[in-house]
């Protein structure tokens, strides 16, 4: 009788509040979990959550923040039909969109969270969009295509009060924590010189582009071609472009840097609190067609590249020297470090030097060591400070989840106040590669002049190049029309 009692009022619990809450929900309802009992996951435990774009890197984007079915995707979106067909079949309710611009005006009511895991391109305009109406947002990176971008989505956030996150996952492992840790112990005396380096790009760059052969190919069914270009010029389809090789293009993607930097860059831009770099210069690896004629593509991003920029010290009357270098070119390692052994990993590697040590470690900061050896062979590093993230790296898109349940200043890993002054570091590199590739005619016809081959002078809180302004046309770019 008791227990029968208490079903009953459990019911009418149930019927009152499925009442009250549709009224005040409006378009959907949200169950407690005393309501289901044990064993249940409310819906009100659960992230609503969209993704835009389904394949790729979204794979595992969409499986860690599903996490079993803990929590919900309401809504899919891609411009390619094949590169959704897994979600759309494991997710057969959530209503699917080409248009993300159509998603967010049909379902923003059913939407907390949106996962942005697109080409660069579209990095901005998406969440942008999805931040204007409140939507707790993770983007993949590079945060955006270009320093403005960046420094307004940052902006842009604060003053929504979303959650944010970037997708470099390594922003949550472990060993970024303990590289930190050691760096900011001051065993290695003060770092005055980083170097970081990387085995990208894996895909076609210093090549002609189909563009520039006059290559062109049918739009493959299921595929959106428009829309997938989105704020980039019109050009026509080429399967070279998609799924991936297109960060090795411009219009598309940033290269290596864009690729890899947020991964690598991420470990020093915390452990030393980089600010705005204050200059930066680089060398690009060349490509020739024939005897002394250098071909120029600039369709595509060049096979490699040094970058070099400059930071502010703490004490102000130094400066740190920060070192970038992809397509096969790596920096010379100190005594008794060598590449085979101590970097075990091929995705590339760090180096901090300072005053009274060295500190090596690969990607995510994993297995740093401190040199000379002889030297630290005794000595107890610090343990890191920052909190760790259940998972490691992997638990980065469950810390985002779990950040958007409980709200606006619940700390993420890469939220975008930190990931967004990252993007600009790394983006200050593509500026001055491609001010680097810049060229004029000479007055006299012969041959051309390379103006942007110089060291680029950085007013990072005004966002301009002070000493070459054909470099700020790299700052920000235009979108096409109607976009």
């Amino acid at each position: 009788m008791e227990n029968q009692q208490a079903a009953n009022e459990k019911d009418v619990k149930r019927r009152d509040f499925l009442k009250t809450g549709a009224l005040a929900a409006g378009s959907f309802m949200i169950v407690p979990r005393h309501v289901l009992g044990k064993g249940f996951i409310a819906p009100s435990d659960k992230l609503n959550m969209a993704a835009v774009g389904c394949g790729g890197k979204a794979d595992v984007n969409i499986r860690q923040a599903y996490n079993g079915g803990t929590d919900n995707f309401v809504a899919l979106c891609d411009v390619d039909d094949r590169q959704s067909e897994k979600y759309r079949k494991q997710f057969p309710k959530a209503p699917y969109y080409k248009d993300y611009r159509k998603m967010l005006e049909k379902e923003a009511q059913h939407i907390d969270a949106v996962f942005v895991t697109t080409p660069d391109h579209m990095h901005f305009p998406i969440a942008m969009a999805c931040i204007d109406l409140g939507k707790h947002v993770y983007v993949e990176k590079p945060l955006t295509k270009d320093i403005w971008e960046a420094r307004n989505l940052t902006l842009a956030a604060k003053k929504r009060k979303v959650v944010t996150q970037m997708g470099n996952q390594g922003s949550s492992s472990a060993g970024t924590r303990q590289t930190e840790a050691i760096v900011q112990s001051g065993i290695l005396g003060e770092v005055h010189t980083i170097e970081v380096w990387t085995d990208r790009p894996v895909w076609p760059q210093g090549v002609k582009s189909p563009k520039d052969r006059g290559e062109s190919q049918p739009v493959p069914a299921g595929v959106d071609w428009d829309l997938w270009l989105g704020t980039a010029p019109k050009r026509d389809y080429h399967e070279a472009y998609m799924p991936f090789r297109w960060r090795g293009y411009w219009d598309f993607g940033t290269g290596a840097l864009g690729d890899m930097g947020c991964h690598f860059i991420d470990v020093p831009f915390r452990a030393m609190k980089l600010g705005y770099p204050t200059s930066v210069e680089c060398s690009v690896g060349s490509v020739y067609s024939d005897f002394f004629q250098q071909a120029f593509f600039d369709d595509v991003c060049p096979p490699s590249t040094s970058i070099h920029l400059k930071f502010a010290s703490k004490t102000k009357d130094k400066e740190i020297s920060f070192s970038w270098y992809d397509g096969g070119i790596r920096p010379q390692l100190p005594e008794g470090c060598d590449y085979k052994t101590i970097f075990g990993s091929t995705d590339g590697g760090m180096l901090f030097i300072g005053t009274k040590g060295i500190l090596s470690a690969e990607m995510f900061g994993e297995k740093p060591r401190l040199w000379p050896e002889k030297k630290f062979e005794n000595v107890k590093v610090a343990a890191p400070t920052r909190a760790l993230v259940q998972g490691n790296w992997e638990g980065h898109q469950q810390q985002f989840v779990q950040a958007c349940k409980k709200g606006y200043g619940t700390y993420t890993s890469s939220s975008f106040d930190e990931s967004g002054p990252l993007t600009e570091i790394v983006l200050m590199g593509n500026l001055a590669v491609r001010s680097f590739l810049l060229r004029e005619n000479k007055a006299d016809g012969k041959g051309v002049n390379f103006p942007g081959r110089q060291k680029l002078i950085w007013d990072g809180d005004n966002m301009k190049i002070t000493n070459f302004d054909a470099a700020n046309q790299f700052v920000k770019r235009d979108y096409r029309t109607g976009w």
